[in-house]
């Protein structure tokens, strides 16, 4: 599995940089960016981060106060890396329990060190293929690779599978949204979709159309944020030829 990160950054070009030296190792996934402790706040809460990068220039004061705060909202903190340009805020972010303090402009050997050390001290585990639907002493195991996608319906779920059958599990579309793995994203209240099987996604009409599916899924506004990441990763995959 990756490591799923966010950045708090007011600086543009610092933030590409970083992102750019992240996706040479292959195993981050950047879930959102933000500009201030605030919107940072709300993204840790949203996204759920396994890392926080926190460049720490004139607003080191809200943003380590902010880390503080997250102990009040979560029994897990993310791990946070800070950035800066001098020395200055690497006593606070020690004092924080920041895992490592990154100087600029980056040292690319100080930051494969970093990352070395991340995988040995925080290893991700893969994400199980099998998931197991339990209903009292039923147990149904579904092969997550043959999942097409999953459709809330009132307080049960239904899995549309590669086969076209459907099976019903009785809880509701969150319980699943943390368990499946890194290839299934919430798109919209009532879907979560297998992306190994987008095969379009049409911003103009907020849908997308699955391989084997005869009718495209809604994506909402308030899933946006997922379909343009979504876009980005699937674009990487591919051969662009823009009209």
């Amino acid at each position: 599995m990756d490591y799923s990160y966010t950045i708090i950054d007011s600086d543009a070009v610092s933030k590409l940089q970083l992102q750019s030296f992240l996706e040479e190792y292959g195993d981050f996934d950047c879930v959102g960016f933000s500009k201030t402790a605030n919107e940072g706040l709300n993204n840790v809460l949203k996204f759920n981060p396994d890392i926080v990068f926190v460049h720490l220039n004139d607003q080191a004061a809200p943003l380590l106060q902010m880390v503080i705060e997250l102990h009040q909202y979560m029994s897990q903190i993310p791990i946070f890396i800070g950035l800066a340009k001098t020395k200055n805020y690497a006593y606070e972010a020690i004092k924080n329990n920041f895992f490592d303090y990154w100087l600029q402009p980056y040292n690319e050997f100080d930051i494969r060190k970093s990352i070395l050390k991340l995988r040995k001290t925080a290893p991700k585990e893969k994400a199980p293929e099998t998931l197991c639907l339990k209903s009292y002493n039923d147990f149904h195991f579904l092969d997550t690779r043959e999942i097409l996608y999953l459709q809330a319906d009132n307080n049960t779920t239904e899995f549309f599978m590669a086969d076209g059958t459907v099976n019903n599990a009785y809880k509701t579309l969150k319980t699943f949204e943390k368990k499946l793995p890194k290839n299934f994203v919430r798109i919209h209240q009532s879907y979560i979709v297998n992306t190994d099987y987008i095969s379009r996604i049409n911003f103009g009409k907020n849908n997308c159309a699955l391989k084997s599916v005869a009718k495209p899924l809604p994506f909402s506004k308030s899933y946006r944020e997922n379909m343009d990441t979504l876009k980005q990763i699937l674009s990487k995959k591919s051969v662009s030829n823009l009209n």
